[in-house]
């Protein structure tokens, strides 16, 4: 059960099915979700009663003309796997802790561009930038060689902020009105040669693909679970938020086969931390702001959400590989799922 958007308006998902919300009228007619995000969390829990009540036109969700779901403020995308951030680490420094110093005190994160998240579906087109590898003298432009996905869930703001309101751990499901999955495409050779001294920019920039479907906090309730222990206790702003974990299991699907499966829940920072670390520093928040977990990666073999740690860097997406990726609640409720197939670069290079 999650909501979407048509041609005419909102739609609810009830499980392969589609249901025409616009009938209801006002915030329901609406071409996002922005308004009614905004409205908050009471309006939110009469938004679902009245779509569970609702018996308007339905179609299968096949079918559906589904729209990106809200208009999307921010994006900022952490780095809250430990897993994923240790299998990198060891990959990237191996003479070195594969942890960074601070990464056990603070959720890391970076700002991507808003106006390049898509609405699964759309293809993604091989980017072309600067790169270059060990063996090489000098940086080449071309398409990149090594794209790969990564494996996301997301959480979007309804109810803003002021500028220099910071949101306690305790405030999240006043401010956040759902989740959705998320695939931060990633050219590897692109980050790799770029990344220094300032983080991720045109590797990560081109497109962001997230579900269709928006899935309501209150309808996770049951899926909540204890996160992992965080050692050293973090410092008392983000204190809290652990009984935030979601239990919803995750698969990837390559041209048809199932490459992963994880669970959210071995997240070391939970959402509520993210938010709040995001908010620190009184950064405001405002409706339609995307906030992504970084890449979901579990400790055993088969559970990692990249392709650079299932292979070892071996093997990376090929021009007309599809990928979906899904999510499965502990609850029973369905997550939307991400699709994307890769298209040959455009242009000279």
């Amino acid at each position: 059960m999650s909501f979407g958007c048509g041609p005419n308006g909102l739609l609810w998902r009830v499980g392969d099915e589609a249901v025409d919300l616009s009938g209801l009228g006002d915030v329901f007619a609406q071409p996002t979700l922005n308004p009614l995000m905004a409205e908050g969390r009471a309006a939110w829990g009469e938004a679902i009663a009245a779509a569970r009540a609702h018996d308007g036109p339905r179609s299968p969700v096949a079918e559906a003309r589904l729209r990106l779901p809200f208009e999307v403020a921010d994006y900022v995308d952490f780095y809250s796997s430990l897993e994923h951030a240790t299998n990198l680490g060891r990959m990237f420094r191996p003479d070195q802790e594969p942890l960074l110093p601070n990464w056990r005190w603070l959720p890391v994160a970076y700002h991507g561009r808003a106006g390049t998240v898509v609405v699964s579906g759309t293809d993604v087109v091989r980017p072309q930038g600067q790169r270059k590898a060990p063996d090489e003298d000098a940086p080449a432009f071309g398409p990149s060689r090594r794209l790969d996905f990564e494996l996301e869930l997301g959480f979007v703001v309804g109810v803003p902020t002021e500028l220099g309101e910071p949101v306690p751990v305790d405030a999240f499901a006043e401010h956040v009105f759902g989740v959705v999955l998320v695939n931060d495409w990633s050219a590897r050779d692109i980050q790799a040669w770029e990344y220094v001294p300032l983080g991720p920019n045109l590797g990560k920039s081109f497109q962001t693909s997230i579900s269709a479907w928006v899935t309501p906090l209150a309808l996770l309730e049951d899926a909540r679970v204890e996160g992992p222990p965080q050692e050293p206790p973090p410092l008392a702003h983000l204190a809290g938020g652990r009984d935030w974990g979601l239990d919803v299991a995750l698969e990837v699907e390559l041209n048809g086969e199932t490459l992963s499966r994880g669970n959210a829940r071995t997240l070391y920072w939970t959402l509520p931390q993210q938010l709040a670390h995001a908010t620190s520093n009184g950064a405001s928040l405002r409706t339609g702001d995307l906030m992504a977990s970084g890449t979901i990666s579990g400790a055993e073999p088969g559970s990692e959400g990249s392709m650079i740690e299932l292979f070892g860097g071996e093997r990376f997406l090929a021009d007309g590989d599809e990928l979906v990726l899904r999510g499965h609640a502990a609850n029973g409720v369905e997550l939307g799922d991400v699709r994307g197939r890769v298209l040959p670069a455009r242009g000279p290079g």
